[in-house]
């Protein structure tokens, strides 16, 4: 079945970096694009970044500039390096399996499959 894990969640101070992970099981991972969402307490889940199989990248405006996505298809893992953190970003985030290969807009309904996800802290 599918599964994916992120891992590498964390608190930092305003201007940190943390990198998130998320290992992919179950499919074959090439075939499909991937995402990173978010979800604050209280606001709706939101796309924060997209990649296809081609290596393509997507950014929500919110991150453009601090937020890098990439993926190693060797081993399954897709990451997210996040520099210049504010206090805004705080939230859970979540790897998602897009439906298609191909660049996918950064809306839940495109992405089939989540991660649980791991929790991200940043203070001022």
């Amino acid at each position: 079945q599918v599964q994916l894990v992120e891992s590498g969640g964390g608190s930092v101070q305003s201007g940190g970096s943390l990198r998130l992970s998320c290992v992919a099981s179950g499919y074959t991972y090439s075939d499909y694009s991937m995402g990173w969402f978010r979800q604050a307490p209280g606001k709706k889940r939101e796309g924060v970044a997209g990649i296809d199989r081609g290596g393509a990248t997507s950014y929500a405006n919110s991150v453009e500039g601090r937020f890098t996505v990439s993926q190693d298809n060797a081993s399954n893992t897709l990451y997210l390096q996040m520099n210049s953190l504010k206090p805004e970003d705080t939230a859970l985030y979540f790897c998602a399996r897009g439906y298609a290969p191909r660049l996918l807009p950064l809306l839940p309904r495109y992405f089939d499959y989540w991660g649980q996800g791991t929790q991200v802290t940043v203070s001022s």
